[in-house]
């Protein structure tokens, strides 16, 4: 797993990454529809967005793991 140092919320519902090895554009467009991460299509809530050593997450639970994320930055 790669550590997350630092993320901003775009717009657009993309996240800028910035980890220990790989920095990039994550676009979270793809996961909207998938029933866990429909309200994250509430762009105040995607704004939420916060860091924890190993992933991203929103208060309600939707998280995705740093090595999801750096398979669909290395991926575009």
């Amino acid at each position: 797993m790669e550590q997350v140092l630092n993320i901003k919320s775009l717009d657009n519902y993309c996240i800028e990454m910035q980890m220990r090895t790989v920095n990039g554009i994550f676009d979270v467009k793809p996961y909207l529809n998938g029933y866990t991460f429909k309200e994250l299509k509430n762009k105040g809530y995607f704004s939420t967005v916060y860091a924890t050593k190993y992933d991203i997450e929103w208060k309600n639970g939707q998280d995705f793991s740093s090595d999801t994320i750096i398979y669909d930055i290395n991926s575009q």
